[in-house]
């Protein structure tokens, strides 16, 4: 992509390895809580079959997984943000594919390792709007914690995520809000589509 994607450095400081840990006291019985922690045990058992898997393989694993834990057309609306209601519902359609397959692809990319890092589950805290606050933290092997935050929504019967923040705070929407509306401005959807199916071309080849 054209600048570096908060996605990226997420995956990047996850892809270190995990090690799933339970959660604290209370955060077992929280909906939301529970959606990262099935998430993270499959990327933990995908890590570990890593090379055995292959890349397509890791594709193939994950991304039924990615798309029900993650609310991932609802994520690539808000990060075109109000220009979206201006497009077609094609080129919406074309966003969200593309948005979904790069997402998954930088994910099979990554995690291929596993190395001995944990991670844990600190706490649930509930948002005035009705949404959640996932807060974990990775471990790593040296010590070193990085915070990683999810923004949990109901969607049904359902806690999907929403948006993820790095180090607490650096959120990965709102990243590509900027990306994603300087692209719009300057190429219009189809522009995006295609840088969006370029970077997963790169991914799926090997290429990171």
């Amino acid at each position: 992509m054209s600048r570096t994607l908060i996605t990226t450095c997420l995956i990047a400081a996850v892809g270190l390895a995990l090690f799933v840990s339970a959660p604290t006291r209370g955060e077992s019985a929280d909906p939301a809580a529970s959606r990262i922690s099935g998430l993270y045990e499959i990327l933990l058992n995908t890590m570990q079959r890593g090379r055995q898997l292959g890349l397509k393989g890791r594709y193939e694993k994950l991304a039924p997984v990615l798309s029900k834990t993650y609310d991932l057309a609802s994520m690539a609306r808000m990060a075109v943000g109000p220009s979206w209601n201006g497009l077609s519902a094609q080129q919406q359609l074309e966003i969200v594919n593309a948005f979904t397959r790069m997402t998954v692809a930088t994910y099979a990319s990554r995690y291929d390792d596993f190395s001995g890092e944990r991670f844990e589950i600190s706490q649930t805290v509930d948002q005035p709007n009705g949404d959640k606050i996932v807060k974990t933290r990775i471990i790593q092997t040296n010590g070193k914690t990085v915070a990683l935050n999810y923004l949990m929504r109901r969607s049904g019967a359902e806690w999907k995520i929403m948006d993820v923040y790095l180090d607490g705070v650096i959120s990965e929407l709102a990243s590509r809000r900027s990306e994603f509306g300087a692209i719009l401005k300057s190429g219009g959807a189809d522009a995006l589509v295609n840088l969006l199916m370029r970077q997963g071309d790169k991914l799926l080849a090997g290429r990171s």
